[in-house]
């Protein structure tokens, strides 16, 4: 075999048999704590509930591992049997070697392999979701979203592909800096338009109404110092009972958005203490350090690209041959997974880092933990979420600490500032 398909082989196999025995580690991890519910949570969640929080758990991890050895079996025969220089030169026989024939080959492979996917997003929505009673979406809406997300694949990823090229055309040798730049501005303009254009698409947005909730959230915001041009409401159940919140927007197009589960869920003083939470990401400025580490990242990704994409030998380990950058950006997009995955830990450390900030932000801001605490609490009851993950699963994967670690963190802090 060639060396740098036998590379690439290893690499693929080592990351799966990580991410297998992670699952393994975790799923004996949790049977091992499912007899009783565990002394720290007995007064978080009753028995039943716990019950069907472990059941949910060892349902998703064995579904995962299902769906690793799938995924893996797919990805190795795109990548080995041959069909992707194949079809290459069939496309580029066909249309011709132009940016936006290019991009059309790049794309239209993209939705090819997405489609082997759907039989198990289909099965985690309407069987998994739906027996531990969280899928509230029908087939009809299901197929709808897939549609529209194609249509806006094809409306925004297609040109922006056809741009990239185009620069590449335009600029010689130093095309991945200017192509860099390029995305860049493009996710900008996105992260303004979305909210008003792209987010209604799928859901409804409506202002949350006079009263005492919306009166504590904007006297909230005032005294944090934080401007927001609305608080609306997203009715995020017609999909799932899942819940949550975040802020879309930028400056005095900012806003607040909260599902309206979330709203059915918990408490106004609760509610108050999520987006405290939520306000406390942007006075630390974790947003934009987490852009600045994105588009960083994104630089090098481009450098690397530029590099493979002067390697004879990579192109021919995979049956393409050198002259286009088309190959190379698709091969990349296939295989950067097996190195950034080794990553995952150390970034899930900074964004574990950030949560505990933003918590003790919300506790200052509200002058007390109970109210983040509480909503912390009933958000892990409600969406059954894993109380007992393994250390090293939950510190492999986890962006966000566990209830037990940022109840831990918040006392600590409550106990300081006494």
């Amino acid at each position: 075999m060639n060396p740098v398909l036998l590379l690439c082989l290893l690499l693929l196999l080592a990351k799966w048999f990580a991410q297998f025995i992670l699952e393994r580690l975790n799923e004996r991890h949790v049977r091992a704590h499912a007899d009783a519910v565990p002394e720290a949570f007995r007064a978080v969640i009753n028995p039943t509930t716990y019950a069907k929080s472990v059941a949910y758990t060892l349902a998703k991890g064995r579904f995962s591992q299902i769906e690793m050895i799938y995924d893996l079996a797919v990805l190795l025969l795109v990548l080995f049997s041959g069909v992707l220089p194949w079809s290459f030169q069939k496309f580029t026989g066909h249309f011709g070697e132009s940016a936006w024939a290019m991009a059309a080959f790049l794309f239209a492979v993209g939705v090819a392999l997405s489609l082997p996917g759907l039989p198990f997003a289909w099965f985690d929505q309407f069987r998994l979701e739906e027996k531990f009673g969280f899928n509230t979406t029908t087939a009809r809406l299901w197929w709808t979203d897939k549609l529209k997300g194609l249509l806006l694949g094809a409306v925004l990823g297609w040109p922006l592909l056809v741009l990239i090229l185009k620069v590449v055309e335009w600029t010689g040798a130093q095309w991945w800096l200017w192509a860099w730049g390029v995305v860049v501005v493009f996710q900008l303009v996105l992260m303004v338009l979305a909210p008003a254009l792209i987010l209604p698409l799928f859901n409804k947005f409506t202002p949350l109404p006079d009263g005492p909730l919306r009166d504590r959230l904007v006297a909230l915001a005032g005294r944090t110092g934080f401007r927001a041009r609305s608080i609306q409401v997203m009715d995020g159940s017609k999909r799932s009972r899942h819940s949550n919140a975040f802020f879309t927007g930028f400056g005095k197009f900012r806003k607040a958005v909260l599902f309206d589960t979330l709203v059915q869920q918990l408490g106004e003083t609760e509610l108050a203490a999520v987006l405290a939470h939520e306000i406390g990401h942007y006075k630390r400025r974790h947003i934009v350090k987490l852009m600045a580490f994105s588009t960083a990242s994104l630089l090098v990704a481009f450098a690397v690209i530029a590099w493979l994409a002067q390697q004879t030998w990579f192109y021919r380990a995979f049956g393409f041959e050198p002259g286009q950058l088309a190959p190379a950006l698709l091969l990349f997009t296939l295989l950067s997974g097996v190195v950034t995955f080794w990553f995952t830990p150390l970034a899930n450390i900074w964004s574990r880092r950030y949560e505990y900030e933003a918590d003790a932000f919300a506790a200052e801001a509200m002058a007390e933990t109970q109210s983040l605490t509480g909503a912390l609490r009933k958000l892990n009851q409600k969406n059954l979420s894993n109380l007992t993950p393994h250390p090293l699963y939950s510190g492999f994967y986890y962006s966000h600490p566990t209830l037990l670690e940022r109840e831990q963190a918040l006392n600590c802090g409550s106990t300081l500032n006494n």
